[in-house]
């Protein structure tokens, strides 16, 4: 029985290990495309760029965030699990003013079509 546990727990590992890798990947690439969206928008002197860029950063950063959640999951220390936690809080943070920062720009956008 101990060595099924130990198997079952080495496979829940590599499963967390692997999605915690793809979503910081799928992260990346959110940032990746919305910078070079976001770049053409600046060339092209659109007034959508600030939103674009703060709704892109917020989304990359909430993958990110899912991917330090899921690696809760497999932290065998105290010391490890405040560093997630403070990592968690600094991102929740940075999440929260960028939809601040995306409410305002979206009333800012809605006042100058008017």
């Amino acid at each position: 029985m101990h060595m099924i546990i130990k198997m079952l727990e080495l496979v829940l590992t590599d499963i967390v290990e692997v999605s915690t890798i793809l979503l910081e990947l799928f992260g990346v690439a959110v940032l990746v495309y919305t910078a070079i969206k976001c770049f053409w928008y600046w060339i092209k002197q659109d007034s959508r760029i600030r939103l674009e860029l703060a709704q892109g950063i917020a989304l990359s950063l909430e993958f990110k965030m899912g991917s330090e959640v899921l690696r809760t999951v497999i932290v065998r220390e105290w010391g490890e699990l405040g560093i997630l936690g403070v990592i968690i809080l600094l991102r929740s943070i940075l999440t929260f003013l960028i939809h601040w920062e995306i409410k305002h720009e979206e009333k800012a956008l809605s006042q100058d079509k008017q």
